[in-house]
């Protein structure tokens, strides 16, 4: 099966974004491929703020990510866009902090690039 990697490029607000791209790698997975990793690009380093609060009928973005890096999916954020945006990178819950060129590496070693706009 093939090896994939994931860029998502949208903040924690598009909620469709987040869920077409939570439903295509819950696809991947039982059809056997690989994902390698995530990595949050642009507005989608939001996602690793510790200090988003949400009402309880709105979607659980933390909940999906939680779910994914459990289910063994590296979950990469731009380090530049982070601090760009104000998000403490020492302090980035179930996300690794990478740079660029550590991605367009991992993006070289795998099959196919699927990014979420």
């Amino acid at each position: 099966m093939s090896q994939l990697i994931i860029s998502l490029h949208c903040g924690p607000d598009a909620h469709d974004s987040l869920q077409c791209m939570n439903r295509f790698v819950q696809a991947a997975l039982k059809q056997n491929h690989t994902i390698k990793c995530i990595f949050l690009y642009q507005d989608a380093v939001l996602h690793a703020n510790q200090h988003i609060q949400l009402s309880s009928d709105e979607l659980q973005v933390s909940s999906i990510w939680e779910q994914l890096s459990s289910q063994g999916i590296a979950l990469k954020l731009c380090v530049t866009a982070a601090e760009k945006r104000g998000i403490n990178t020492q302090d980035t819950g179930v996300f690794t902090v990478a740079g660029l060129a550590e991605f367009a590496m991992e993006v070289c070693k795998v099959d196919k690039w699927v990014q979420f706009r």
